[in-house]
Order: structure tokens, then sequence, then C-alpha cells
């Protein structure tokens, strides 16, 4: 899984400017103007407002991710409708021979009640089925799709028989709320308010928005985590 944060406009004093406006009024366009950067002081409002759950502060903001995932991935992203998707189209190029395969650490055997599963690691006879297997279905599935591209059948009828497994590429836009909403439930954190059991390909993008979002905004992440990792 691949994620690159391609732009970004997002900072702590968004968050600072957007919340003081309620008090303040216009004495905060100067600051939302300029820029002025929130510094350790600004610590206890940030706290205040996640933990209070005053949640639309942290909405004045904006990052685009491209991300590079198989598509049974970017059909979990889709369940997030607080974000803008637009994602690479098998209508309209001819799709690449690029295909997800698990890796020996990836765990294989799923254990528990639904709402609160473990995984496990499979073992060498379990591993090599499931390497074997998803290289013969994707190898088998992109012949096919080939014959029919080379018969002149279009592309949006061809791809049809690809597997779920096959990479596409998206750009994802959200802001720090949304964010916050995506992480809560696509990560499982030790010590969260409400954990979560997330499938581990989508967990694998989450942290690397994770990462880059904590170096844009550190007040509003550090309190994220202070709170249990509850969206506000």
């Amino acid at each position: 899984m691949t994620v690159d944060l391609v732009r970004s406009s997002a900072s702590d004093s968004d968050v600072l400017f957007a919340a003081r406006v309620s008090t303040q009024g216009e004495q905060t366009l100067e600051s939302a103007q300029g820029g002025e950067e929130a510094s350790g002081r600004d610590r206890g409002l940030v706290n205040f407002l996640m933990r209070d759950r005053h949640g639309s502060p942290f909405e004045h903001n904006s990052m685009t991710f491209y991300v590079q995932a198989p598509i049974f991935v970017f059909r979990e992203f889709m369940r997030h409708r607080i974000a803008s998707y637009n994602e690479e189209s098998g209508r309209y190029r001819e799709l690449r021979p690029v295909f997800y395969v698990p890796a020996r650490e990836r765990n294989l055997v799923q254990v528990g009640r639904p709402g609160a599963y473990e995984f496990l690691p499979g073992d060498d006879e379990q591993f090599a089925l499931v390497d074997e297997a998803t290289r013969a279905a994707s190898v088998q599935a992109f012949e096919a799709y080939q014959r029919m591209l080379d018969a002149g059948v279009a592309r949006e009828v061809a791809r049809i028989v690809l597997p779920l497994n096959i990479y596409s590429s998206m750009y994802v836009t959200m802001n720090a709320r949304a964010l916050m909403n995506f992480l809560s439930l696509r990560t499982k954190v030790e010590g969260t308010h409400f954990p979560s059991f997330p499938q581990r390909e989508i967990e694998m993008c989450a942290e690397q928005m994770e990462a880059q979002w904590r170096e844009l905004m550190p007040l509003t992440h550090a309190s994220f985590n202070a709170n249990g990792r509850v969206a506000p």
C-alpha cells in the first residue's frame, strides 16, 4: 500500500482561528490571513475542543492523498462518505497487471465473533495455498482480460473478469475531522475508547495517512490520542 500526501492546507492554527471566531469575531481575521503558527500555549484550547467534541473547528483545513492499493481496499475507503474521491477508471484506460498477494507476515486465520475478531498467523501450508491460488487466479483473470481486449471488446466489459486484488489508484481529499473519524475506525490502537477491528490492508493505508497528518498538525494529533482517538 502506498500513500503520498500531494497537497495540504492544514495546521493547528487553522483550528484556533476557527474556534476563536465564536468569541472574537473579526479580531481573528489577521491571524487567519497571516498564517499565525500555533504554540504550546494553544494546546489547552485544542484539547478542550477535542475532549468536549466541538468538532467544526477541525474542518477548516484540507489534505489530498494519492493512494495506490487493491480495489477491495478502495471499496472500504468509500464507506467513508466524508471525503472526496477520484479513482483510476477501468473504462477509460487499460489496467496494469499489478495484483496484491499477501506477504508471509499477513495473519490468515480469523477467530472470534463479529465485531471482535482476532486474526492469527497461518501455518506454512495455509500461506502456500493463499500465495499459489492468488497468483494463479490473478494470471488467469488477466489473460482473459487481455484476450477480450485483443478481440476488440470494450474495456468496460473486459474488466469484469478482473479480481478485487488488482491495484488501482485514487486521490482522496478530507479535512482533519474526517480523517480522525477514518483513523478511529481503520486503525487498531491500544487504549482507544472504542476499539476497532480493521482489515489489515486498509489499516496499512491509514497508518501512512496518520504519519503524514501528524507532521502537519502535531497538537491536534496529540490531543486525538490523549482523548481516546475519538473523532470530535
